[in-house]
């Protein structure tokens, strides 16, 4: 198998994926911006070759890059990035390159586009926030006299949680129309809830081969713009409930041979028209893993190792890695630089080192999200998790 992994170095940790596809004896073939010789040892001993471009936003430099390996190797199986980001370039070089496996061009816009994610959903039954296109202030007026403040304005093709805002009066919807970026935006009504993540890798027949799901704050929103701390954990079971429904979103929107996270509000206000405390709404699909270092989080609270999953869907469509351990908790605090807290480092690694799977300094472009310097734990029980962030999260 000919496989064409694009900015296999970023994430950092993607170097997982590569190796484990080598292993099952894949022909890994890495496009990227960065330098060879600033590549992972543990990426380049896992790459049969690499194409530096000048530039990854440069379409045709990273085309000609495809049809270099594709006159060299043979007929290209797999094109992947397994990055939100280049997800549309990602199925258009499948598209001029004939690579039937992935995402096609055609069926980019309802995992892309906030907006057409509404119709999936719908066609799968499951509920979700009502939402409006923002074209004016006169439209986005009419809107909230519906739904009512406060409202959520964010950009349509998004992730992140980037320049997205909660709007809870005229006043600051006049401003959000005064200052928004040049870009189309969605409005939806505002949905009291905790946020929950069905992660999955799915085969080809729509069918998950490995199922997770974590707890985030009620807002990540406010975490980026108001610079807070990001605390969230993998859970030991994905809830029946929310499991039922996202096996329902994969259906609707007929997702095959990928790694996803897809994102659910948990009630903790009843919603007519939505439901009770306690019920799970869809919030939006990403095609991709999740963000950050949460698979190696799936990978410590299951006892597992998700990248050789996902590779033995590839390869072989079905799940060959045997259960390990016993699951439970693993839990994440990432602090920022800008506040002055109660422990140092040195303190949170002498109390919990024993339990410590990860720490280190983020990377800058997703520090915003997940903080400065990360923290991830082994956690047995909620009163061991409670008990952590207490510790690490106190200020002076």
């Amino acid at each position: 198998m000919n496989f064409i992994f694009v900015s296999p170095n970023f994430p950092q940790t993607y170097w997982n994926f590569c190796e484990r596809l080598h292993r099952g004896g894949a022909n890994v073939l890495g496009i990227g911006d960065a330098a060879y010789e600033s590549l992972d040892n543990r990426l380049t001993d896992s790459l049969t070759e690499y194409y530096k471009v000048n530039s990854l936003e440069s379409y045709d430099e990273v085309f000609r890059a495809v049809a270099y390996f594709s006159f060299k190797y043979g007929k290209i199986d797999w094109l992947e990035s397994n990055n939100e980001y280049w997800l549309e370039q990602d199925s258009r070089l499948r598209k001029d390159f004939n690579i039937t496996t992935g995402i096609s061009s055609d069926d980019i816009a309802k995992f892309k586009s906030k907006a057409e994610m509404k119709k999936y959903y719908a066609l799968g039954g499951i509920p979700t926030a009502r939402q409006s296109k923002v074209t004016d202030l006169e439209a986005a007026i009419e809107f909230t006299d519906v739904v009512g403040f406060p409202i959520v304005a964010k950009p349509e093709i998004g992730v992140g949680a980037a320049e997205t805002f909660k709007i809870s009066n005229l006043e600051e919807l006049r401003h959000f129309f005064d200052t928004k970026i040049d870009v189309p935006y969605v409005m939806e009504e505002f949905i009291f809830g905790d946020i929950y993540s069905y992660d999955a890798i799915i085969n080809s027949d729509c069918e998950p081969v490995f199922e997770s799901s974590a707890k985030f704050p009620p807002s990540v929103m406010d975490v980026v713009n108001q610079k807070l701390d990001l605390s969230y954990y993998v859970l030991k079971d994905v809830p029946a409930a929310l499991k039922k429904l996202g096996r329902a979103t994969v259906k609707a929107f007929d997702v095959r041979s990928r790694f996803v996270h897809f994102e659910f509000f948990r009630l903790t206000k009843a919603k007519p028209g939505l439901g009770k405390v306690g019920d799970f709404v869809g919030l939006e699909v990403n095609m991709r893993p999740a963000g950050g270092y949460t698979p190696d989080m799936m990978n410590f609270a299951h006892s597992t190792d998700v990248y050789t999953i996902w590779a033995d869907m590839v390869l072989y469509d079905r799940k060959l890695l045997q259960p390990g351990g016993k699951d439970h908790l693993c839990v994440y605090y990432g602090r920022r630089d800008c506040h002055n807290y109660l422990h140092s480092h040195e303190e949170i690694m002498q109390k919990y080192g024993d339990r410590m799977a990860m720490t280190m300094r983020m990377a800058k472009a997703i520090s915003p999200a997940m903080g400065d310097q990360s923290y991830t734990i082994h956690a047995y029980s909620e009163k061991e998790k409670n008990e952590f962030l207490e510790f690490v999260s106190a200020l002076k």
